[in-house]
């Protein structure tokens, strides 16, 4: 009679760790189990299919890889032993620590970062009407094959909420990045991620201004401190020359594009469109190019040659389409708050990027009002102490 194959050792371990599970709260070994523990296990049995509390032959060799295995998943040594004596129950997570999870934030401002640095090169390589215009419509040519189809069959749902995905589209998409294109001849591009990194600080402002959110002590102080930051930058640390002379052309239009774009977001959480968040940005797309349209046609045009046609595939592909599906993944996978984090490492990303490749000047005034505005916008995440109690 020919033998039975034994199970492979994935399997072997399998098994042994979910009943090891389902026996935990039953053994007189674990008294020290809370309620929440046991109603965890209770659940996990009802959901598991394999409840065989029968002894499970083990080899050395057994024991070592699935141990390894064990550490590999959860950064943790364990040892099967350790299951079948229930002196400690690891649950391996595949999902919410894994440094993987953070990779998609960081890939996403990277991608900006290095997108605010194609944005200074293409000043003087072409027009900004035209790469503004190129940009979305390739993004919205790619996007096509795999948007339309959804996109139709969702058109009840979208007719209704046509106009506000219309200012949205205007807001984020046209006026954000069209403003950064025309200011990229008039100022550095360390200027404009420092600028940019006030966009979490100023829809923070206008949710407590627009949608009832209360204003907190962190939210105060890092306006404050935000602001001089920004101060110090424009003026390239001396204030007195700001007020004598004004304040660069540039840096304002990256201002108007930083508030524009968290009008945007605020816009974007008190509408709650119910419409999956890729179909919402192809028809962004869509209605954006309508308003792009007549600046494409009435500006001067160089042209598509082999010096800005790398820009505008940069500008399309990673910033246009991976960026925002790496956002909205990692906002799922990490949640708004800890992912929203990672947009302040903008403007330091910035600064090396186009130290390293534009060969921008990193000045004290830089390093020092960077600082001052990064500390500001994470206070004002951070903090959020109410700055008046509901008693009072």
């Amino acid at each position: 009679m020919p033998c039975a194959r034994r199970p492979s050792a994935i399997w072997r371990w399998r098994r042994h760790y979910r009943w090891s599970f389902c026996s935990a709260a039953q053994s007189p070994r674990n008294p020290g189990q809370t309620a929440s523990s046991q109603r965890a296990t209770k659940e996990y049995r009802a959901s598991s299919s394999i409840h065989s509390p029968e002894p499970l032959h083990r080899t050395a060799q057994a024991e070592i890889k699935c141990s390894q295995m064990l550490r590999h998943m959860t950064g943790q040594t364990a040892s099967l032993l350790a299951f079948s004596n229930n002196r400690r129950i690891i649950t391996p997570r595949f999902n919410d620590d894994s440094l993987m999870q953070y990779a998609f934030p960081l890939i996403t401002v990277l991608i900006w970062a290095i997108n605010t640095a194609v944005t200074k090169a293409s000043a003087g390589v072409i027009f900004p009407a035209e790469i503004g215009f190129y940009r979305w419509a390739l993004a919205g040519l790619l996007f096509t094959p795999f948007m339309l189809r959804p996109v139709w069959a969702n058109r009840a749902a979208i007719k209704p909420v046509l106009g506000k995905i219309f200012i949205l589209a205007v807001l984020g998409t046209a006026m954000y990045q069209s403003l950064a294109y025309f200011a990229a001849s008039l100022t550095t591009a360390t200027n404009m991620g420092i600028i940019q990194s006030l966009v979490p600080m100023m829809a923070l402002g206008l949710s407590i201004a627009c949608l009832g959110n209360r204003l907190t002590c962190g939210a105060l102080l890092g306006a404050v401190l935000s602001f001089v930051g920004v101060v110090v930058v424009v003026s390239a640390g001396n204030p007195a020359e700001l007020i004598e002379h004004g304040v660069n052309r540039g840096d304002v239009m990256v201002l108007v594009a930083a508030a524009s774009y968290a009008v945007y977001s605020t816009l974007l959480k008190k509408w709650q469109l119910c419409l999956p968040p890729l179909q919402l940005l192809y028809v962004q797309i869509l209605l954006a190019l309508i308003v792009l349209l007549p600046p494409f046609i009435l500006s001067a045009k160089t042209g598509l040659n082999a010096s800005n046609i790398p820009m505008v595939l940069y500008a399309a592909i990673p910033t246009s389409m991976l960026a925002p599906w790496l956002w909205m993944t990692s906002i799922m996978r990490l949640g708004p708050s800890r992912t929203t984090l990672f947009f302040n490492l903008m403007p330091i990303a910035t600064a090396l990027i186009a130290a390293a490749t534009l060969g921008e000047q990193l000045a004290i005034y830089h390093l020092f009002g960077g600082a001052l505005t990064l500390c500001g916008v994470i206070l004002a995440e951070r903090w959020t102490t109410p700055l008046r109690s509901k008693a009072s």
